[in-house]
């Protein structure tokens, strides 16, 4: 994979700027063998911005950083006792929540983190397809790609640089302002809405698209239901412009579990296509296959609710012997033995912060793990679900009165959201028979809709690994309800962190956008100030 960011430098290398007079001056010294924007295949960049959003293509330091020690704790998803996983301890370690953004660490990388693996290549796909018949869906696509891509970086940091990220070779801008998170949403909520009406099934298929091979009908419903999720993110701060975008995605969006979207992670592709959670829950970074668990809350939401997941996502005893990455073939999936690890805990010695002091410590190997079915290394990496869309037209029902019954998307999502784990692989399904048993047993309670609906998204995203869109519709929602833990000297005092702050680097590359920005947030640029949608 990393030809293509030498593909997309040579690109830049390769155009020649015509400044003699010379007739044909450009067409004559440009070496038909180089690549170049006239004879470049933009799909390779398109399959380059997926891989990139699955996880970073060098040891997936933004999905290891980012996702997991932060998001995946933060949300008691899951919960470690390792020392440098500072998300459940709400503790700031500036060089990990800056990992997303684009660095490893506190040291600036060519080819790590959002900027660089993903705006940049989806920027050249937009920009290089620009009016080119050729191309026009794979243009709208990549709009669309854009605007999936954005919507996480904001998301986790609020201002960034968005109208000017990634065109520094075509408008000669290097240095990009941070544009506010509300003028992002409305042209992200534009871009989607436009990129998908305009999609043509008559037109090219994408040869680069790693998420529907080019399928065009799964593609438009993909859009609608992006939509859907990116306008549901203001329901609170701005609902009018959210059911105006709502109700343009109506009878549009997924319509089973064969629409959802995920990148398929390859076993024996070598470290860039291997699944980016799985590399990192299965040990290769360090210990995390024995000392990160699913968290208490997590496994007594489903233990408690004799929810038929508990079974497929967990095991207690994988691992017997910390010093091993072999996995036990006798792990054990019975639900009545699963156990959560509480959050917040370490290996201090300290009483009441070492869990072997935990009245609920009894061995390691004793705590949940997740199944080997969910973490294998060519696994998928979910991006979008029916499942994640019928809970959100729940909340859309229940909120605005829009898209239908709120218990019969509340059903469809909570079904789908058990029936979808067979994705990772047939063993981790549940039949429909145990689901529509589960329902019967958990009816739809419109008094206490919204954290039905939202509490049910948590237990979806946490089952998907995308911890990134559990934290951000946690903080949309307020649910589910969750106990802070407090641990002594923590960042937030003792409360869930709302916002990455942004990269100190950035002081140095980008000063004065920088400044301006982080100047302006509101309650200072810590973990407790809050983006823009997450203010009401």
């Amino acid at each position: 994979m990393k030809k293509i960011f030498i593909y997309t430098a040579l690109i830049f290398a390769g155009v020649v700027l015509s400044t003699g007079c010379r007739k044909d001056f450009e067409k004559i010294n440009t070496n038909p063998a180089t690549y170049n924007q006239s004879n470049f295949d933009p799909n390779y960049l398109l399959t380059s911005a997926q891989l990139g959003y699955s996880g970073s293509s060098d040891f997936s330091y933004d999905t290891w950083r980012g996702n997991l020690i932060y998001c995946s704790t933060m949300i008691q998803g899951l919960s470690t006792v390792i020392s440098y996983w500072a998300g459940d301890k709400y503790i700031l370690n500036s060089g990990y929540t800056a990992a997303y953004w684009g660095f490893s660490g506190n040291t600036p990388t060519a080819g790590d983190g959002a900027y660089p693996e993903q705006v940049r290549p989806i920027v050249d796909v937009v920009q290089s397809t620009t009016g080119k018949a050729g191309y026009k869906n794979l243009h709208q696509i990549a709009r669309i790609m854009k605007a999936l891509i954005f919507e996480r970086i904001t998301d986790l940091y609020g201002d960034v640089p968005y109208s000017q990220a990634g065109i520094g070779y075509y408008e000669k801008n290097y240095f990009p302002v941070y544009d506010k998170q509300q003028a992002i949403y409305t042209d992200l909520l534009k871009e989607i809405s436009d990129a998908t009406t305009q999609l043509d099934p008559a037109a090219d298929k994408p040869t680069g698209d790693k998420y529907y091979n080019g399928d065009i009908a799964k593609w438009k419903k993909f859009g609608n239901t992006l939509l859907l999720r990116v306008a549901m993110r203001l329901s609170k701060v701005d609902p009018v412009t959210a059911k105006t975008y709502v109700q343009k995605a109506i009878g549009n969006t997924m319509a089973s579990n064969a629409d959802d979207a995920f990148f398929m992670g390859d076993a024996s592709g070598g470290r860039n296509t291997i699944n980016r959670n799985s590399q990192i829950l299965l040990g290769d970074g360090g210990q995390e296959n024995y000392y990160t668990r699913w968290s208490k809350t997590f496994i007594d939401f489903l233990k408690t609710n004799n929810d038929p997941r508990l079974s497929k996502v967990a095991v207690t005893n994988l691992y017997i012997d910390e010093n091993t990455k072999t996995q036990n073939p006798a792990a054990n999936s019975t639900a009545a033995v699963q156990k959560g690890m509480p959050n917040g805990k370490d290996l201090s010695g300290i009483a009441a912060q070492d869990i072997r002091q935990d009245p609920s410590f009894t061995a390691f190997p004793d705590y949940s793990s997740p199944s080997p079915n969910l973490i294998k290394r060519g696994g998928p990496t979910f991006v979008l679900t029916y499942a994640e869309s019928e809970l959100l037209w729940a909340d859309a029902a229940e909120r605005f009165g829009l898209g239908g019954s709120a218990a019969q998307h509340y059903h469809d999502g909570v079904v789908a959201s058990m029936t979808y784990l067979g994705e990772y692989d047939p063993a981790a399904a549940v039949t429909i028979t145990d689901a529509e048993l589960y329902m019967l047993a958990h009816p739809y309670v419109s008094a206490n809709g919204l954290q039905m609906i939202n509490t049910q998204y948590w237990a979806l995203t946490n089952t998907m690994l995308d911890f990134y869109e559990s934290w951000s519709n946690w903080r949309r929602s307020g649910y589910p309800l969750l106990v802070p833990v407090n641990y002594p000297g923590n960042n937030t005092g003792g409360t869930i962190p709302r916002r990455f702050p942004y990269p100190i680097t950035e002081a140095g590359t980008n000063t004065a956008n920088y400044n301006a920005a982080h100047n302006a947030v509101v309650g200072g640029d810590v973990l407790t100030s809050r983006v823009w949608w997450d203010s009401n």
